[in-house]
């Protein structure tokens, strides 16, 4: 069933669909009207069980790519929404792009950059909240900058204490990096539990990271791979 199109989704309307194992898309760029999503298989990638090659693990190491968290979170979502070869059109509607990012700046949305040479090449973005993370979708310009925001993407959820990290769909790129698939049933019971969390926010574990790495001595990108528990 399709919603009455409006300029934004409210936040409270899109974190109350989230808490309850839904989500929002449209049919194309150009529909102004969302459809809400309750897949009857999820897509999840267990925080212990992140698959990290020893080609990726080596590019993270060498920080190939300066990694933020935060600072362009309305160029990630519009890089996602871009047309890309093979996929012309996007689920990501301007109106739904307009949404996350008010969804943003109330502190709820996050994003992950990843830059080389000062440019934009890769990056996530997705909903928080409690020890949840809903991984809404990715973009990568540059080898391995999806897979890297990836990497940091789990490790920063695992020092923040979360326990659930919603992938949505499968994908063949998504199962490389450790993702499974369970029953609708089964992510509600998992997302009742992690929602109740107190977890740290994305932001906060972000930065949480980087005083640890200060303390250490160590960069940011070997604190971030100490939590990756997968190596092929």
């Amino acid at each position: 069933m399709h919603a009455p199109a409006s300029p934004l989704l409210p936040s409270d309307l899109l974190l109350l669909a989230y808490r309850n194992g839904i989500f929002p898309m449209a049919d194309g760029r150009d529909d102004a009207d969302v459809f809400w999503v309750e897949p009857k298989k999820r897509a999840i990638i267990p925080l212990d069980g992140l698959k990290v090659s020893r080609s990726l693990r080596k590019v993270v190491r060498q920080a190939r790519f300066e990694v933020t968290c935060n600072r362009a979170f309305a160029e990630v979502i519009d890089a996602c929404a871009a047309p890309r070869p093979g996929h012309p059109d996007t689920w990501i509607s301007p109106r739904i792009a307009a949404s996350y990012r008010n969804l943003h700046a109330e502190g709820h949305a996050h994003s992950i950059e990843c830059w080389q040479d000062g440019e934009l090449v890769g990056g996530l973005y997705g909903v928080g909240f409690g020890g949840v993370f809903c991984g809404e979708s990715m973009f990568s310009r540059a080898d391995d900058a999806s897979k890297v925001a990836l990497v940091w993407l789990v490790g920063l959820l695992r020092r923040a204490k979360a326990t659930l990290l919603d992938c949505q769909f499968m994908t063949d790129h998504l199962a490389s990096m450790g993702a499974i698939e369970i029953p609708q049933k089964r992510y509600c019971a998992l997302l009742e539990v992690a929602a109740g969390l107190d977890a740290a926010t994305l932001p906060e574990a972000f930065a949480a990271l980087e005083g640890a790495a200060r303390s250490t001595g160590a960069s940011p990108a070997q604190v971030i791979l100490q939590s990756s528990t997968h190596t092929s």
